[in-house]
């Protein structure tokens, strides 16, 4: 068994259905079901016998280290985190505890629980810690691309707090030798993505009549990154990352958002017609 947290989310609920549609190997999802959890993206595979929910908060390290101790998964996947950079900054509370005191919470209660195992089990062990590249704040249009040796230099509280969960992430690692691997992946889009999101956001508004909200004037780029690619990069990292590495993921798709937002306008203008 597989454990993931924060799998009613965006990236972690098309990760579940990628893996059960991928592998035999059984599942158990914990998710606290905040704001932007959504156990219907699920549905399809709710009553399969290998898929297991938990309702649990990864702060709670008690249910977490029961969790371990009951069903002693082979991998810990995290994908729970507060990820909405407007909302960090209006309220950075939520992001301070989920990203950080919740990722310390898991590491320990993953600690407490990998210390129990044989040695055989012990090598096979994985934390995989999925983060992203906003740790590496922004650039400018003449600098190369971020990489795994690159700076960090968080701009928000939302990326600053990821930014800690990454150095708890490989300070459990160095210091306790928990086999942890981190992952920073680029912007993801796709099915099941919350309204707050971009790509969303315009679509939804754009159904309503509503007006499109561009942030700044529109110019800012970003790479996009499918988030069924995404998914099947921390597969092969689960599958075959060396311990205590990082892995970027990126989309080598890079486009600022008048032309994302321009460009989905128009694929829906075309998908209304058709439909009409």
């Amino acid at each position: 068994m597989i454990f993931v947290t924060g799998g009613a989310g965006f990236i972690g609920s098309n990760f579940i259905l990628k893996w059960m549609n991928s592998s035999n190997e059984d599942i158990l999802n914990i998710d606290n079901l905040s704001y932007a959890a959504n156990l219907k993206n699920l549905d399809s595979i709710s009553s399969d016998s290998r898929y297991k929910f938990v309702e649990a908060n990864i702060q709670d390290q008690n249910t977490i280290e029961a969790l371990l101790e009951e069903h002693k998964p082979r991998a810990i996947l995290n994908f729970a985190a507060e990820s909405h950079v407007d909302k960090s900054i209006e309220g950075p509370d939520a992001f301070i505890n989920a990203n950080i005191l919740g990722t310390f919470s898991l590491l320990s209660a993953s600690l407490n629980f990998y210390k129990t195992l044989e040695e055989e089990k012990r090598d096979k062990f994985r934390f995989i810690h999925i983060s992203t590249d906003e740790v590496f704040g922004s650039l400018s249009m003449s600098d190369p691309s971020s990489d795994e040796e690159s700076p960090y230099k968080p701009n928000s509280p939302y990326s600053a707090s990821k930014a800690a969960s990454d150095h708890l992430v490989r300070a459990w690692f160095h210091t306790y030798g928990l086999p942890t691997i981190t992952s920073n992946c680029t912007n993801n889009y796709g099915p099941m993505q919350f309204t707050e999101k971009l790509i969303p956001l315009m679509i939804t508004n754009a159904i309503n009549g509503k007006n499109l909200p561009i942030y700044g004037d529109g110019k800012n780029i970003r790479d996009w990154l499918y988030v069924e690619d995404h998914c099947s990069a921390i597969i092969k990292i689960l599958e075959k990352g060396r311990v205590g590495e990082t892995y970027n993921i990126g989309g080598n798709s890079e486009k600022n958002n008048n032309e994302i937002v321009s460009g989905n306008m128009q694929d829906f203008r075309s998908y209304v017609s058709k439909k009409r």
